[in-house]
């Protein structure tokens, strides 16, 4: 207890700095496997070996008995060291013992990791998806291998030593499976690109001149050696997979519209010009909608000065998709502010429902996707 107290005193500053040293120890594989393996009580049986090597076997075993463990630690100094570990850490650190185990699975530690990785492609929808699939999944966990099948089954072979038996334990001792609603399994799932998640590509087919400056919904899959996605678009689609995407050219869903569902535009009486929006778009009744950048613009017949125009007051709103040529047909359309609803024809295509971009953010993506010329 003295111990305890002693090591409890010496404040969380010190035990913030001990946890960065033991863990970049730990991630670069030079660690002291005595200090994170939890000790083993294994007395040998004794036999006859005469008194003085039964003496020196019997003082091994009591030196290896107090040998110190990472769970010797204060509870604060190991849950700094778990918290700082990377993904492939934690699974190695859950391969010490049992205790590791379930705290190095925990919800909250992978919550971090999940945010920080994937945060920026995965939206509701993509939470709904996995909800879905384990709420349809028959298997009680990840690591139940009878029967396994598709991305489930393949999570061993991801990460083969993440939740093998701690030797320090007795092999009587079930394994304990890793819950398939837990975060950790989510984004191992994600990870080994076995789980097909909702998101939108920017610029589809790789920037192809007919998609240029839009955002179509996808399915995606990860591939971790290459860093990139693979997508599978609408079978209606001219091309249903593409290849090799980098993280850049994709984003989680901003709204909750499937793509076949005409969006409810609430921003229709603040447009005003030089608002940016992005509008609903499809090349016919069978496609899907995808979303497209524009610009309120002026009418004809405003010279643009900020005193003299009244186009924000004005039932018709002009939409500028400026990635055009001055001409070109896609380059301007007009929508009613007062009764908005699909408007278009099979020749020119179907404008559906409109989004304001209030975020600098989302502003500054489309314009980092700028073309660099005009298309015709």
């Amino acid at each position: 207890m003295r111990s305890e107290g002693r090591m409890l005193s010496l404040g969380p500053r010190f035990w913030g700095e001990f946890s960065s040293f033991l863990v970049s120890w730990f991630n670069k594989g030079r660690f002291v496997v005595s200090l994170f393996q939890v000790p083993m009580k294994m007395p040998l049986k004794k036999v006859n070996l005469g008194s003085r090597v039964q003496e020196i076997v019997e003082e091994e075993e009591k030196e290896e008995e107090e040998e110190p463990s990472l769970l010797d630690l204060p509870e604060l100094a190991l849950e700094r060291i778990l918290e700082r570990l990377s993904p492939a850490g934690l699974c190695s650190m859950a391969g010490v013992c049992s205790s590791l185990r379930v705290r190095c699975r925990s919800d909250h530690l992978w919550e971090k990791h999940l945010k920080q990785k994937w945060g920026r492609v995965i939206g509701e929808s993509a939470y709904k998806e996995w909800q879905c699939h384990i709420a349809s999944s028959k298997m009680p966990s990840l690591l139940d291998q009878r029967n396994q099948k598709g991305f489930m089954g393949s999570l061993v072979s991801m990460w083969p030593f993440c939740w093998f038996k701690p030797k320090c334990e007795s092999r009587s001792k079930p394994t304990t499976c890793l819950p398939v609603d837990s975060i950790m399994a989510l984004y191992l799932s994600l990870e080994s690109g076995k789980f097909w998640f909702p998101a939108q590509v920017y610029n589809r087919e790789n920037g192809h001149v007919g998609f240029m400056l839009s955002c179509y919904d996808a399915q995606l899959s990860y591939d971790s050696k290459t860093d990139t996605f693979q997508a599978r678009y609408s079978p209606f689609a001219r091309q249903t997979i593409e290849q090799s995407i980098p993280w850049e050219r994709l984003r989680a869903p901003p709204v909750d519209t499937p793509a076949h569902v005409l969006h409810t535009s609430d921003c229709l009486n603040d447009l005003k010009p030089g608002d940016h929006i992005e509008i609903q778009w499809r090349r016919s009744k069978e496609f899907p909608y995808g979303w497209w950048y524009a610009v309120v613009g002026h009418q004809e017949l405003c010279d643009g000065n900020e005193n003299r125009c009244r186009c924000r007051h004005d039932d018709t709103v002009v939409l500028e998709f400026s990635q055009y040529t001055p001409g070109s047909r896609w380059r301007q359309t007009m929508i009613n502010r007062k009764d908005h609803r699909e408007v278009g024809n099979e020749a020119d295509g179907f404008y559906g429902g409109i989004r304001k971009l209030c975020k600098a953010e989302e502003i500054s993506k489309w314009k980092q996707l700028w073309p660099n010329q005009i298309v015709d």
